[in-house]
């Protein structure tokens, strides 16, 4: 077997892509989807029909044009996922406006609109994971969601406190960013490149998930954000890492043994102390991690750029 195949016997392995043809090549399991994606897939002729058919539910829904675009941008990422749940067997993550990042109220909203979109498809909420920011305010509009049956998926995580206020809201899902954490530290250090073994980001999710699997969280763990296969390798045994098509494919092409680096069993005996949060621990341990601090804060600006990148296509079409 190559890389790839073994690393699936480890790992369940997750498309970080808005390409079906791609989802179709390497068959995840689940696939993760933003407005980045989405907007680089819709450039593609063979995809616009899904914006044809957004572009016509929203003129049926709405009269002017501010509210036109809102359903016709909600009903495009449905017709994305749409289409990728009927390639992967399990679950595609759907992303709140990362403008939302800091407001439980409208988060929970949106939500609880994009979950409805997909029932009204004839889909149910268990095949979608609802991405948020992880913010103080993300915890608590993932808390409630949950509570609902909605799966939350949050993203933009680069901490353990982070980490730990997911988990104890009960949300389904982290995607800690590995490869956004090795840029900051690249950067930090003036270095070109950090062996897979000594990456920041790799430890990063080793903590977390050795802490999760210490105190018995649920919370699956999504490795996310790679620069390179050796990230990948070094987390063989995570519980789920989203991949790209580019290095999907590197993997798919590698020969060796892979050996299995992350086991809950052994996490289980670590000595590691419990960490106990409210919201001014969490904002008090997050400032002090400045990674964490400028890569949350770029995140969302990011994800903001790229929401309105797909506005603007959907705009003009409008």
């Amino acid at each position: 077997m190559n890389i790839l195949e073994q690393l699936k016997q480890y790992t369940e392995v997750v498309a970080d892509t808005g390409d079906f043809e791609s989802i179709r090549k390497f068959k995840p399991i689940d696939a993760t989807t933003n407005p980045s994606l989405i907007f680089a897939a819709a450039q593609h002729e063979k995809y616009y029909s899904l914006i044809e058919d957004a572009l016509a539910y929203a003129k049926k829904k709405a009269k002017n044009s501010e509210e036109r675009l809102q359903h016709c941008l909600d009903k495009v990422v449905i017709n994305f996922g749409k289409e990728t749940l009927k390639i992967v067997p399990r679950r595609v993550s759907t992303e709140v406006d990362a403008r939302l990042s800091f407001d439980i109220e409208q988060t929970i909203e949106k939500a609880r609109t994009l979950i409805t979109l997909y029932e009204d498809e004839g889909i149910d909420r268990s095949r979608i994971l609802i991405k948020i920011a992880s913010t103080w305010e993300g915890f608590g509009a993932a808390e409630v969601l949950q509570k609902e049956g909605i799966h939350c998926n949050l993203t933009l995580l680069f901490s353990m406190p982070q980490a730990i206020a997911c988990a104890e809201a009960g949300v389904q899902l982290i995607s800690p960013f590995v490869g956004r954490i090795h840029d900051w530290y690249k950067k930090e250090r003036g270095v070109n490149n950090i062996a897979a073994s000594e990456d920041p980001g790799v430890n990063t999710l080793k903590e977390i998930y050795t802490y999760y699997k210490k105190f018995g969280y649920s919370t699956e763990i999504m490795g996310a954000s790679f620069r390179n296969t050796g990230q990948i390798t070094e987390l063989a045994g995570c519980d789920l890492l989203t991949i790209s098509p580019t290095l999907l494919q590197q993997l798919d092409e590698m020969e060796g043994e892979l050996e299995c680096k992350l086991n809950p069993e052994k996490a289980k005996k670590e000595v590691i102390e419990k960490i106990s949060l409210d919201e001014k621990t969490f904002r008090w341990m997050l400032n002090e991690n400045a990674m964490a601090t400028e890569k949350l804060a770029e995140g969302i600006r990011r994800f903001t750029a790229d929401l309105i990148k797909l506005e603007q296509f959907v705009s003009s079409n409008i």
